[in-house]
């Protein structure tokens, strides 16, 4: 999916805030597409509670939806300036297949508390979408929650904030977006490693493949053909290997017993066996995409960001040692260094994206 603009209680929420805290927002690239205009919605989308007593819009809100969760964040204040946030964090109610009627009723939820703490409404809203959109704003498919597929979204979203400009892009070309402007640099590839593996290429300063043609799908680069058999239903995606879930269903097998998170990061720092080896699979997998997109793309640097792989220690050493192993003579060998933002790149690229928007 590319970039897209549009004219404007389940679950759990955490929350936080920041009045007037100074440090400088995320400043928003300079690339933008073009408008998409979505028919109405069908099927029963629920409606945005109504908030009572809203001063005038102000500020941006970013949302980066998530196959677990979905994370929060306004700010409001001048560039470099003291910038005033709040945030919220929703954990998808029940299983991945609970149904997108019952996660958008939670996340309508979460957005009028947050618009209730934020006492107004937002002037902008950006975006992040890991989900495959139709023209028209429509789930095509999303393996995190498949049964999102046929939910109108867009739609959905535009009828959540209708006073505000809205934009929505793929987390990944977001995330590429935000970590790029972080690092000055015009030719980033990035990857990130969550529920799922997303990714995208910032190239002379703008993301590829460019506004209107889609997204740089990294996670479904063909790792090995001989794989295992992704989601999308293709056999040797980097998901299908490198993925959150993929890395933990490869350690339980190796331990025989259940593996979550926390005790994969224990494991890890322990250097118990089982946990080494998953987590080498993983990094080799990844190193293997960003030799592969090195090769096409030559950047300046490759950035490895997700919520799986920020938090397990050495994971970007492990993929740089596997990928200096991969470098062929005179070939290019990128430098790989963990994302500035941790996993949080998506959620910002999407504020920047928000920031890029005109008045409603």
């Amino acid at each position: 999916m590319g970039f897209a603009t549009g004219a404007p209680a389940g679950g759990t929420t955490t929350t936080t805030r920041t009045a007037a805290a100074p440090g400088p927002a995320v400043q928003a690239p300079t690339a933008q597409g073009p408008t998409t205009q979505g028919p109405a919605a069908q099927g029963p989308t629920p409606q945005a509670p109504t908030a009572q007593a809203l001063t005038a819009a102000r500020g941006v809100l970013g949302i980066d939806i998530g196959g677990t969760k979905v994370a929060l964040r306004a700010e409001d204040g001048p560039p470099g300036g003291p910038v005033r946030t709040e945030e919220a964090v929703l954990r998808w109610p029940g299983a991945r297949v609970a149904g997108a009627y019952a996660d958008w009723t939670a996340l309508a939820g979460t957005v009028a508390d947050l618009r209730e703490r934020w006492e107004g409404d937002f002037a902008a809203v950006g975006v992040a979408v890991p989900a495959t959109l139709g023209p028209d704003g429509r789930v095509l498919a999303w393996p995190g929650r498949p049964d999102w597929r046929g939910f109108d979204l867009v739609p959905a979203l535009r009828r959540l904030f209708p006073a505000a400009a809205l934009a929505w892009a793929d987390d990944g070309d977001l995330a590429a977006l935000a970590e790029a402007v972080h690092a000055g640099s015009g030719h980033v590839v990035y990857l990130g490693v969550g529920t799922g593996v997303g990714g995208g290429v910032v190239h002379g300063g703008a993301p590829l493949p460019g506004p209107g043609r889609g997204s740089c799908e990294a996670g479904h680069l063909i790792v090995d053909r001989r794989g295992p058999v992704c989601d999308c239903g293709r056999r040797g995606c980097l998901q299908a290997t490198a993925s959150g879930p993929a890395t933990l269903r490869r350690a339980e097998l190796l331990r025989g017993a259940p593996v979550e998170y926390p005790e994969l990061r224990s494991g890890l720092a322990e250097g118990a066996p089982w946990a080494v080896e998953a987590v080498e699979e993983t990094c080799a997998a990844l190193a293997a995409a960003a030799v592969s997109l090195g090769e096409l793309f030559h950047p300046e640097l490759t950035v490895l960001g997700g919520g799986f792989a920020d938090g397990l220690p050495g994971f970007t050493a492990r993929v740089e040692a596997h990928a200096a192993a991969l470098a062929r003579p005179g070939g290019p060998v990128p430098a790989i260094r963990p994302a500035v933002l941790g996993g949080l790149s998506s959620l910002h690229g999407a504020l920047a994206l928000a920031r890029l928007q005109p008045a409603a």
